[in-house]
């Protein structure tokens, strides 16, 4: 028997196509396109149309989200912009839902849309609700932004997104309700339902559940805490049987720290050496309070984990050479790869300045052990950390037939992955990961 087929990106597009045609087939069977005889009824089957396929997609952004871990294989970088992509269609539907609903009944009332509005809210159960959860989803959606979420703070834009979850569950009364595909339609109701239940089994098994087994069975705690440069440090992590705990070198886990001051937050940190039976390693880089904070977790704290989450891993490996590249902190995974990954390697590592390279002295143990080049490129002009395509040539002359490892800040990683592609390496070869 061959080895078993890795689910890729199209059979998720697939399974999400489906489900879209079976939510669109409750609309056509309720007479989606038989009301469309005049404006009002347009207007109106389209709102009810537009509505199911956004809460449909707002459940699948709840799986994007939760990291599950068949949406997890598709990558970081894709998952994001999955994420983003899907975001935005759920709200532009959910808002589409509300205007041609309003419209379609003003229409058919012969009064003012705003008018109309306000009936809708007064006289209509469910209305209220659905109208709160389409502001949150709205706050939601406008704190994404990179610049907003910085400003905000890790603390409150987690709050504010943990709102996703109400306005999604008053959606779901709100369709019950008042939806016309649901009345005294028992098939339609139990399948709403399945989507709904499945959706939160996945959330809470992944999220809660599976964290809480793992960290208990491990007993996982802090071994002691490495300064490794102004502002970087290293938390070594011991327990039980780490061996079994399903995690290789490149992936990152989502920690959280049960002491004073940070129990209450969880943040994804890569590890940065291959993992053992006895320990695992992380490096955190100072961003804030909270990972300022790290650097003084005293021995035997206890740590919950979610994951191992990313495909940055040997799993990936398509050809007998690899190029690894860093840029910045995201060396972390970068050198726990080349310890741990088989056949040929080369690894490029782009820092700004000389004191900001980490692990040099285990790098250059690692290249002596392993036979492989390491490269440092320090300084240089362009403030996105790009390395040229003719710089990646010189380094590594056959790149173009090698796998790549790519993982460092999302300017870097997106102008080196642009760099790659100019270097003549196809997309299918390149693995990334990108942070901050």
């Amino acid at each position: 028997m061959g080895p078993r087929r890795r689910i890729e990106g199209f059979d998720l597009s697939l399974l999400v196509a489906a489900n879209a045609v079976v939510v669109v087939g409750l609309w056509w069977r309720q007479g989606g396109l038989g009301d469309m005889d005049d404006l009002a009824g347009t207007l109106t089957s389209l709102g009810r149309v537009t509505g199911l396929l956004g809460a449909y997609l707002a459940l699948v952004e709840l799986l994007l989200l939760a990291r599950v871990p068949v949406v997890d294989m598709l990558g970081l970088d894709r998952a994001g912009r999955w994420h983003r992509w899907n975001g935005t269609a759920c709200l532009a539907l959910i808002i589409a839902h509300t205007v041609l609903i309003t419209a379609g009944y003003a229409v058919a009332d012969d009064t003012g849309v705003l008018r109309e509005a306000g009936d809708l809210l007064s006289d209509y159960s469910g209305v209220l609700p659905a109208t709160i959860a389409l502001g949150l989803l709205v706050l939601v959606v406008a704190t994404s932004a990179v610049a907003v979420r910085r400003r905000l703070g890790y603390r409150a834009w987690h709050a504010l997104h943990v709102l996703a979850y109400a306005a999604i569950a008053l959606g779901f009364s709100h369709q019950l309700a008042t939806g016309q595909e649901f009345q005294r339609q028992p098939v339609a109701r139990a399948y709403w339902w399945a989507l709904y239940g499945v959706t939160v089994a996945a959330i809470v098994g992944v999220r809660i559940v599976l964290p809480l087994a793992r960290s208990l069975r491990h007993d996982l705690r802090v071994e002691r805490v490495v300064r490794e440069a102004p502002g970087v440090v290293s938390i070594e992590i011991g327990g039980r049987d780490l061996d079994r705990l399903p995690a290789l070198a490149g992936q990152f886990l989502q920690w959280r720290f049960l002491a004073r001051g940070s129990w209450s937050e969880s943040h994804p940190f890569s590890l940065s050496a291959a993992p053992t039976a006895q320990r695992l390693r992380i490096t955190v880089k100072e961003l804030g309070d909270y990972t300022a904070r790290l650097a003084d977790l005293p021995p035997g704290t206890r740590v919950l984990v979610e994951g191992p989450f990313g495909r940055l891993t040997r799993a990936s490996r398509r050809r007998p050479r690899a190029v690894l590249i860093a840029g910045g902190v995201g060396i972390a995974p970068i050198r726990a790869l080349l310890e741990d990954m088989p056949g040929e390697l080369s690894l490029i590592y782009r820092a700004g300045r000389e004191d900001e390279l980490l692990f040099r002295d285990e790098l250059d143990a690692l290249s002596a052990s392993r036979g492989a080049a390491v490269h440092y490129v320090v300084g240089g002009r362009g403030g996105d950390g790009r390395l040229s395509s003719a710089q990646l040539r010189a380094l590594v002359p056959d790149i173009a037939e090698r796998d790549v490892y790519l993982c460092g800040p999302v300017s870097m990683t997106e102008a080196t992955r642009d760099s790659l592609r100019g270097a003549g390496v196809p997309s299918r070869q390149i693995v990334s990961e990108a942070f901050g």
